[in-house]
């Protein structure tokens, strides 16, 4: 009679182990919270009112293949000029686009001091 007990009881024990081994793998991770490839330090300055640092934040949470670029944060300039590519289908569209989106900065503003921009990061 106890042997009966001990079957089911060690059952839903091995059942809950599965479930917790399984539950753990996932088919695609997802990237969000990841900051990637990361290529130069990206330092935002403290009280700046642009969107770069929004747009790092974003580029951060985003959870499929994203880059941010920036030009190099100078601090005879004060500024640096950036673009973001979130969730793109491969991480070397993402990092295309965001190239694009500093460079037309870059052209927009008509700043020449703030130097090239770069790939900062990419997932």
């Amino acid at each position: 009679m106890e042997l009966k007990y001990c079957r089911g009881t060690a059952a839903s024990i091995l059942a809950g182990l599965l479930i917790l081994t399984t539950a753990g793998t996932s088919p695609a991770e997802s990237l969000a919270g990841s900051k990637g490839h990361t290529r130069f330090p990206v330092f935002i300055a403290p009280g700046s009112i642009g969107g770069c640092g929004k747009h790092y934040r974003e580029y951060v949470a985003a959870r499929g293949h994203s880059a941010y670029a920036m030009t190099p944060f100078n601090w005879a300039t004060e500024f640096t000029i950036c673009g973001v590519s979130l969730n793109a289908p491969s991480q070397q569209a993402a990092e295309d686009k965001a190239m694009k989106s500093c460079e037309s900065g870059r052209k927009q503003w008509k700043i020449s001091t703030a130097g090239t921009c770069g790939i900062a990061a990419s997932k």
